[in-house]
């Protein structure tokens, strides 16, 4: 098979080097955490994110190898085949600190629902690619879209797992938004989900009224629900400018700071490298958003422009959410940051949505006039 070229001559080394500078400055932060403790089995946990790095490498590479016009293609398979996932989960999964979130194969564990943003993404991006109008699309159009990100919001809730549903309902919301909606549609659709915030908060878990209300004063909790925020803003804050050294957060060492190699890793790099190393990951970030939205406005294929949004839009969030959350700006919802918290799941879909912008950016002379 000949290769084009122009592929080479495209290629993103921009993308691929903030994605090299964001992921080394994770594994850093990830030694670090999982360096605290005296648990050999935690310790074991930067290694086993060296293998997933190393498959999701490769994932990449294959999703920036084929034209990413195969994923339109196939977008429907690719939607089921996640929606299958999540519900053998619901059947099948193993139940992990009261979740029913993971698929146990062999030695490894998967988490379905990160692999459903990418899927929601695609699957969207079809449909607007075709519906998108110049002049906005009307309620009746988003039918369609609102079902299928319905479905995966219902399952992934179900597991339950509030933060990850959230985030697939704004990733959608975005590409919504991003293709344009009448702006009754829109007043139509905000007025709705203002109505339904009552309906939401009814069907919600103790667990999760309580983290909302101890986000909004946690204080009123200190000991429980509460402890994770107040930690975390304790060693963001004790980092101060320059930090107090690698491998020397007190918070960190003296395990005070929970989930420190997942949800609250951010915490560990601002306690150990201030301000500056906490700013330097969020300027990182600030470009990579930046350099998918120039990706998107640069290709002149409709699918590929939703496509490469959607995937921005799912960093994006990630980043926000995490990063508020971690300094008490938003409830504790259990999101990871990207590149930089442990998982398998994560790194894989984080790797491959970089992949398919890098395939959406190589591929731009295609649709040039």
């Amino acid at each position: 098979m000949m290769i084009d070229r122009r592929l080479i001559q495209y290629f993103d080394w921009g993308l691929l080097s903030l994605l090299a500078s964001i992921s080394a400055i994770g594994l850093v932060a990830l030694f670090s955490a999982v360096n605290a403790g005296d648990s050999p089995m935690e310790k074991v946990l930067f290694t086993k994110q060296l293998i997933w790095y190393g498959c999701g490498l490769v994932l990449m590479v294959i999703s920036f190898l084929f034209s990413y016009k195969l994923y339109e293609r196939h977008a429907y398979l690719i939607f089921i085949f996640c929606m299958a996932l999540l519900v053998f989960v619901m059947l099948f999964g193993k139940y992990v600190g009261g979740s029913k979130r993971w698929l146990a194969l062999g030695p490894i564990s998967l988490q379905p629902s990160e692999f459903a943003k990418l899927a929601v993404i695609i699957i969207l991006s079809k449909y607007f690619a075709k519906m998108s109008s110049i002049n906005g699309l009307p309620l009746k159009d988003l039918v369609t879209p609102v079902i299928l990100t319905f479905i995966p919001f219902t399952l992934i809730v179900r597991q339950p797992d509030l933060g990850t549903a959230m985030v697939v309902a704004l990733i959608a919301a975005s590409i919504t938004v991003f293709v344009k909606i009448e702006r009754r549609t829109f007043i139509s659709l905000l007025s709705g989900c203002t109505l339904a915030i009552p309906v939401v908060w009814y069907f919600l878990k103790g667990y999760q009224k309580q983290r909302i209300l101890t986000f909004l004063d946690p204080e009123r909790d200190p000991l429980g629900a509460g402890y994770h925020i107040i930690q975390s803003k304790i060693a963001i804050g004790s980092g101060m400018l320059t930090g107090k050294g690698f491998l020397q957060g007190t918070q960190n060492v003296l395990a005070f700071l929970p989930e420190q190699h997942t949800d609250f890793i951010f915490s560990v790099l601002a306690e150990e490298w201030g301000m500056l190393g906490a700013m330097s990951l969020i300027l990182l970030f600030i470009f990579m958003v930046a350099w998918g939205l120039n990706i998107a406005y640069g290709c002149r294929d409709p699918f590929g422009t939703i496509l490469a949004m959607g995937i921005t839009a799912m960093i994006a969030w990630q980043v926000f959410i995490n990063i508020g959350m971690v300094m008490g700006l938003m409830p504790v919802v259990g999101v990871t940051l990207p590149f930089v918290s442990y998982g398998g799941s994560s790194i894989i879909t984080m790797m491959v949505g970089v992949g398919i912008l890098l395939n959406i950016s190589m591929r731009r002379f295609l649709f040039e006039s």
